[in-house]
């Protein structure tokens, strides 16, 4: 884990077997796939240290996402509050990343970027879904811990100007669409870095 120690932890998901893409035509693991010259993994890693807030990345391989996430909570146990990010959305914005800790921070228990009426990613859990989120598994990811706060009136949901909440790559048509706004955001930019 890196980062300051009363921030929410970023729990970057890479656990995933990219079947999908590969499917798509993908000839190498999404998250190995270039984007602006950089592999989708580098850039994520990018935003999320651009952002400051403390990270861990989780890359064993577990059966489903829900599996994935239980693992890096257990190993971030003492955080006080997590943000999940899929590995493959390599253009949130760092400002995206703080907004949703600083929601936690607030007292949110459960905040969600919304872009353009989309719900995205990350989503932040407070201290207090740790135990229900540190036991989940199967593929549903932790919708069921959203789910239940939801109805228990602790989901926020914050509108956000980011594209990248929503723009993850499963084909290569995604990975076309990633790098059409990674170019838009970066007109001037011919270097990969």
């Amino acid at each position: 884990m890196s980062g300051i120690a009363s921030s929410p932890v970023v729990l970057i998901l890479a656990s995933g077997r990219g079947e999908r893409f590969r499917a798509s035509g993908g000839g190498v693991h999404k998250l190995q796939a270039p984007l602006g010259g950089v592999p989708v993994l580098q850039r994520t890693l990018d935003a999320v240290r651009a952002s400051g807030l403390p990270w861990h990345l989780e890359q064993a391989t577990h059966p489903g996402m829900g599996d994935s996430i239980a693992a890096a909570v257990r190993a971030t146990r003492a955080a006080p509050g997590w943000l999940v990010l899929p590995a493959d959305l390599p253009l949130v914005l760092p400002q995206t990343l703080r907004q949703v800790a600083d929601a936690l921070r607030a007292g949110a228990m459960v905040a969600r970027p919304v872009f353009d009426g989309a719900a995205g990613h990350p989503v932040g859990f407070g201290p207090a879904c740790g135990e229900a989120l540190a036991q989940l598994s199967g593929a549903q990811g932790a919708a069921p811990v959203l789910q239940a706060q939801r109805r228990a009136g602790g989901l926020q949901e914050l509108v956000v100007d980011d594209a990248g909440v929503v723009s993850d790559i499963d084909t290569v048509d995604d990975l076309a669409r990633a790098e059409a706004l990674w170019r838009a955001r970066h007109p001037q930019r011919t270097d990969p870095g």
